[in-house]
């Protein structure tokens, strides 16, 4: 984050588009991080799952029914699981069409795909291991990934973190991959975020009940806070004026519009 006081607050305050611009384009589909970028996003939130064959994709629901076709293509699998699906499977399903007909043939992305949209577009990358627990190896996997196969990722401070609902996740890649910034999602209570404090460098909680005591009380521990998911431009001026480093939204069109483009971030 810069430090620079005479940079108006709204500017210091980093544009996550949540799952890529997903109240533009279909969520955590190339063409929604292609949308973030139009809209002058600083960077981009997305989902990682793991398929039976092993690759990581990007996809958030712990079944690909809800953002896919996968009921019409796999009929007699329609409530499987991501991890049931081998890549080659999932490259049949229609990512897009659900959202609107503008999209269809928009396809699950893997996370190699997904980085090469972004450092096309020059946009960060906020990575969240879904339930990493029920992948074996995840963290692992992920500090291969960045470290031995796109290690000009972590050339610049900040150009990707990884965050996680699971502790003991954060731990490992924190462990593996200490140059990479890691975040908890929720709200560990006051008295917790001295414990929190050893091994994250973000506190990502949902907006909802989120205050500036508790914003302020995270910051004095040393970590950043992002908050989810904001949407609305006065719940953002809100976020702003509590003293978020970040907002995670469906709408970072929104957020430019109010703020503007952030030259600090882009």
């Amino acid at each position: 984050m810069p430090t620079d006081t005479a940079v108006p607050p709204a500017l210091r305050v980093v544009n996550y588009a949540h799952r890529g611009a997903s109240g533009l384009a279909p969520e955590n589909t190339l063409a929604a991080f292609a949308a973030a970028a139009t809209h002058h996003a600083a960077a981009v939130e997305l989902d990682v799952r793991r398929t039976l064959d092993g690759h990581l994709v990007v996809m958030h629901d712990p079944t690909p029914a809800r953002t896919t076709d996968v009921a019409r293509v796999f009929p007699d699998r329609a409530d499987a699981p991501v991890h049931a699906f081998t890549l080659a499977e999932l490259r049949q399903l229609d990512a897009g069409s659900w959202f609107d007909a503008r999209f269809a043939g928009e396809r699950v992305p893997t996370l190699d795909e997904a980085m090469d949209v972004l450092a096309g577009h020059r946009l960060r990358l906020l990575l969240e291991a879904k339930t990493p627990s029920i992948y074996p190896g995840m963290a692992g996997q992920i500090a291969h990934i960045l470290r031995d196969q796109r290690a000009q990722w972590l050339a610049a401070p900040g150009q990707v973190i990884v965050e996680s609902f699971e502790e003991e996740f954060i731990r490992e890649l924190r462990a593996v991959l200490p140059r990479v910034p890691v975040g908890f999602l929720g709200a560990p209570s006051p008295e917790q975020l001295v414990g929190f404090a050893t091994f994250c460098d973000q506190i990502n909680p949902h907006a909802v009940g989120l205050t500036a005591e508790y914003i302020e009380r995270v910051h004095q521990f040393g970590m950043a806070v992002n908050v989810w998911t904001v949407d609305e431009p006065d719940d953002m001026l809100a976020a702003v004026a509590a003293g978020v480093d970040g907002i995670i939204s469906n709408r970072p069109d929104r957020f430019t519009a109010t703020f503007g483009a952030n030259p600090q971030l882009n």
